[in-house]
């Protein structure tokens, strides 16, 4: 119960970091440094999940 909670709770983080990042791409761009920021938060995010879901 506790893995498919952190799993439900990590893809909603996940979706959320998403799309903000996209948002500041479309207003920064892609290279900017609080996008790229954006972006290795989200990669750790989802090796979390990505850990998460082969425990399970």
């Amino acid at each position: 119960m506790v893995n498919l909670l952190l799993k439900q709770f990590l893809k909603a983080e996940i979706e959320i970091k998403r799309r903000i990042m996209y948002k500041k791409a479309k207003d920064l761009g892609f290279t900017h440094p609080t996008v790229v920021d954006y972006s290795q938060e989200l990669d750790v995010l989802l090796n979390r999940y990505l850990k998460q879901a082969q425990a399970s």
